[in-house]
């Protein structure tokens, strides 16, 4: 789900704590119980936190990260709200909170507010907003709130949950400490805790059987959007097969429409950059980076595409939240298939070739001779914004983990759900966006007379006709398998 309808739902989610009875006086983050375990530092995983505090709860994040806020104050900027009138409670305040950055006139530093057409005076919330401001934001509620912050500390995986009697009684992580609570929310992107806790989990795309919906599975008919303009050839030497494929495209078929695989949709990392000169970091060139990556990119722009530039989405002080656009872009396209239920080592290579293939993307558009001229030129004046992310090289800290594992309760929300076709039972949320997924792999099609030539498979964007509901069931395990963890990110 996207983090607007994430920070919406905490607030309901945390109502029945009130009848839980106050823990001690917390003399330390470790080794104490507290009535909410939050693990995880993403938008989710605050907003709960401080609504739980706002109860006269004792509340805990624990988090893997170093940066409260996830992906909100990693580089996404450009918020996917929807209809923005559904969107309430400390989700809403968040964004009024933003707005309140930006109504102070030393927040313009490279540009004037009226220039900016997404800030209004008149309204009472701003949707799109630069990555630090929105970490300051959640690191000003937390400290509001008095919620400790416990950050750099990863979960035991292999036997850091302890379960007894169907309720998790506390969690340790890597460096010992053990945290106790009542409730334990998982807020992380990956769904460790659930995992770890034994709760049933998928990963990958059903089939459209298992749930009687049309937009699941393989979608190749469907993959319309973000696809080649033109046939472009796949082979090393175009019209040989024998010559191999380029690179970043799977050799075989994407399998039978509407069938379920094991795949998920690509990731990315949200650059924040800027054509500000005075604020920009250029594009060098990466170790490990090779030309050749990018190969399958030269031959759309020789071809006459111009889609690099598609969103590159302004946000304030002539910055962008870059995203995917087109169809060679910067979404790394299967290789996020494992990432999942991956040990930390493996992930860590995972992110460090996806942050490859990213700087080498853009380093190779600035600079590649082949590349056509106007694209370079343009492309030379873009960089990473350099008062952003300063500890980490100006990269975001977080990638887009569009989805990973997601918990299977007694209910599942499915398309049926959201398009209105059947009743959501127990709601307590609720989201506007489209129902959308990003490409999921890359293969060789055939035309009618044999040729062959590239396209993307899973992309899809359809509007489910008007706002839906969250069930509160979608949101917590089978009971049989716990009773006392909320999954506000990796849902049902």
């Amino acid at each position: 789900m996207k983090s607007a309808l994430r920070c919406l739902l905490a607030p309901t989610l945390l109502a029945h704590f009130a009848a839980l009875p106050l823990g001690a006086q917390e003399t330390q983050a470790a080794e104490q119980t507290y009535d909410l375990v939050v693990y995880g530092g993403t938008s989710a995983g605050v907003i709960a936190a401080v609504q739980a505090q706002r109860m006269g709860k004792r509340a805990i994040i624990v988090c893997p990260d170093t940066h409260l806020g996830g992906l909100s104050a990693g580089g996404l900027g450009w918020t996917d709200s929807g209809k923005k009138q559904v969107i309430g409670g400390l989700a809403r305040s968040f964004y009024q909170r933003l707005k309140r950055h930006y109504d102070q006139p030393r927040a313009w530093r490279q540009q004037e507010a009226k220039d900016y057409s997404r800030y209004q005076v008149q309204a009472d919330a701003i949707w799109v907003f630069e990555p630090h401001v929105a970490e300051q934001a959640f690191d000003d509620l937390t400290r509001e709130a008095g919620i400790p912050v416990v950050r750099d500390r990863w979960l035991d995986r292999a036997g850091g949950v302890r379960v007894r009697d169907g309720a998790i009684r506390s969690i340790r992580t890597l460096d010992g400490a053990v945290y106790r609570g009542r409730m334990f929310i998982d807020a992380t992107y990956e769904g460790d805790l659930l995992a770890a806790a034994g709760v049933s989990f998928h990963v990958g795309r059903e089939g459209n059987a298992l749930y009687g919906e049309t937009l699941n599975g393989v979608q190749a008919k469907r993959a319309v959007s973000h696809q080649f303009a033109g046939k472009v050839d796949p082979y090393v030497v175009p019209g040989d097969p024998a010559s191999g494929l380029l690179p970043r495209i799977q050799a075989g078929p994407p399998g039978e429409e509407g069938s379920g695989d094991h795949r998920v949709q690509a990731y990315t990392y949200r650059l924040c950059m800027t054509d500000a000169q005075d604020n920009r970091v250029p594009f060098i060139k990466p170790e490990g980076y090779d030309a050749g990556q990018y190969e399958l990119l030269l031959r759309t722009l020789l071809a006459g595409s111009r889609h690099v530039f598609g969103k590159f989405d302004p946000a304030p002080n002539r910055k962008t939240d870059t995203n995917n656009s087109g169809s060679f872009s910067t979404d790394n396209i299967g290789r996020n298939y494992d990432y999942p239920t991956a040990s930390y080592e493996r992930r860590r290579e995972i992110l460090a070739e996806h942050e490859l293939y990213q700087r080498g993307y853009f380093y190779f558009l600035c600079n590649d001779p082949r590349v056509p001229e106007d694209v370079r030129q343009r492309m030379q004046r873009w960089g990473l914004a350099k008062d952003e992310f300063l500890d980490n090289g100006h990269w975001p800290h977080q990638i887009y983990v569009r989805e990973a594992r997601r918990l299977v309760s007694d209910f599942v929300m499915s398309e049926r759900h959201l398009r209105g076709v059947v009743p959501t039972p127990r709601p307590v949320g609720m989201g506007s966006y489209q129902m959308d997924s990003h490409n999921v792999q890359r293969y060789v099609a055939h035309d009618e007379h044999g040729r062959a030539f590239v396209r993307n498979e899973g992309d899809i964007q359809i509007n489910p006709g008007g706002p839906y509901s969250i069930s509160y069931d979608a949101l917590t395990p089978r009971k049989q398998e716990c009773t006392n963890l909320l999954v506000p990110v990796c849902l049902s």
